[in-house]
């Protein structure tokens, strides 16, 4: 880990660099809280052991501005002090982690860099949990699109920024027709595979940015910034035939046929009243109506 070391004393900076480096740390130094805080911009610092005697840091509030600065990652403050002042427990937000008494005692110094090392790791372990949560509350876990909630609210800020543009936008809403007999013949695992299909079908297809959800158990829901009828409908059609095109091989050799449908919601301009869950509705209402006028179809409607 490379670890900062602010201080002006030759003789502590070596006992601090002899400790470090024989525990396989790599050592920057700065004589000043300026250069530290150069350093520390280039990114690749997570630990600072800075001494309060020596240098210009409470002159220059260095703590504070660390904790200002909102780096990428935490980055954990020992501070060397001859005694701990009232301030480092009257003002949490310009606090250091730790305290280390001088004179330094190396076994002591160890010790201290050694747990400022596992609570680092603890919190990298923590934001990666995080953000392992907040995707799985964003996504559908089979297909890997937005689940219903997530789409929603991808939704909410496509409409609103496609009404301060004042540009279109559309919204198709893609069924499997025969997926609950495709369950029923087959079984769920065979089911989970044509979803999987299906959405991977409908990746391929779209365009990066363009949102896709699973909103049901065999209905799928795109949204489309900037696009407008026939050009939806072109989208649409792109799908549907790169999903049939798409083999479906059962274990006896037979391939799986699957029907689909699509309905298109297309606005021109939206309007203040406009919202997500009506365009959604409508989408699901056309897309029944495809359904009925037979195998495979696509239907549009403008709003």
């Amino acid at each position: 880990m490379k670890i900062l070391v602010l201080n002006n004393d030759l003789k502590e900076r070596t006992i601090i660099q002899q400790v470090l480096q024989y525990n396989g740390h790599e050592i920057m130094a700065a004589d000043s809280s300026d250069s530290a805080m150069q350093l520390l911009q280039e990114g690749e610092v997570r630990f600072v052991i800075a001494d309060r005697a020596t240098t210009d840091m409470d002159a220059k509030q260095f703590v504070q501005r660390v904790r200002d600065a909102k780096p990428p990652h935490y980055i954990y403050i020992l501070l060397l002090t001859a005694n701990t002042q009232d301030t480092d427990i009257t003002t949490p937000r310009a606090n250091a982690d730790d305290y280390l008494h001088k004179p330094i005692v190396p076994p002591e110094l160890k010790s201290r860099v050694h747990i400022g090392e596992r609570i680092l790791a603890l919190g990298d372990n923590l934001a990666v949990a995080k953000d392992t949560m907040e995707r799985i509350a964003m996504y559908d876990p089979l297909t890997g699109v937005f689940n219903q909630k997530a789409f929603v609210t991808f939704s909410h800020g496509e409409l609103e920024r496609a009404r301060r543009g004042q540009s279109p936008l559309s919204l198709i809403a893609l069924e499997i027709n025969n997926f609950s007999s495709i369950n029923e013949q087959f079984g769920e695992e065979i089911g989970n595979d044509v979803l999987t299909v299906v959405a991977q079908g409908i990746r391929e297809k779209s365009r990066p940015y363009d949102g896709v959800g699973r909103y049901g158990a065999d209905t799928f829901l795109i949204i489309l910034p900037g696009v407008i009828g026939q050009d939806a409908e072109k989208v649409a059609d792109r799908i549907l035939k790169g999903i049939l095109n798409t083999e479906i091989s059962l274990m006896d050799g037979r391939n799986l046929t699957v029907q689909l449908s699509a309905g298109i919601v297309s606005s021109v301009h939206i309007t203040a009243a406009a919202e997500v869950e009506h365009l959604m509705n409508k989408a699901i209402e056309t897309m029944k109506q495809a359904r009925h006028d037979g195998v495979n179809q696509i239907s549009t409607v403008f709003v």
